[in-house]
């Protein structure tokens, strides 16, 4: 026997027959149908524009910038051009693979470049930062 259910996901109803398996036949229920109104969705939020950075050719880092470990995305900068850093003070953090991974200083120094920006996906050895 064939038994009609209906189904609500997302808001969304349908209508469902379903073949009962076993079991003693029941008589089939009445169950009045209300209709349900349409779902006004609201207009979409406009994103702002974000500026793209000027990507960074080879040509224009020197052999001396500090090089992405790992492909990932550019959380958080620590640091601004001009800051004098210490061996192992984190730089910057970068996330890879839903973890936060802190991207440090190899040598005391000053930053003499940043070429990355916020919320940058980068690629493993892309330029990050140029310490001298």
């Amino acid at each position: 026997m064939l038994r009609k259910f209906k189904i609500s996901i997302d808001g969304k109803e349908y209508l469902v027959e379903m073949e009962e398996i076993g079991g003693v036949p029941q008589a089939p229920i009445a169950v009045p149908v209300t209709p349900t109104p349409p779902v006004v969705e609201a207009a979409p939020t406009p994103t702002p524009v974000e500026q793209t950075p000027t990507p960074v050719t080879p040509a224009s880092v020197g052999n001396d910038a500090m090089t992405s470990p790992m492909p990932g995305t550019i959380l958080k900068i620590l640091v601004n051009v001009g800051d004098e850093v210490k061996e192992n003070q984190p730089l910057l953090i970068l996330e890879a693979m839903k973890m936060e991974n802190e991207v440090v200083a190899t040598a005391d120094g000053k930053v003499t470049g940043l070429h990355i920006t916020l919320g940058q996906v980068v690629n493993a050895g892309d330029a990050l930062i140029t310490i001298d």
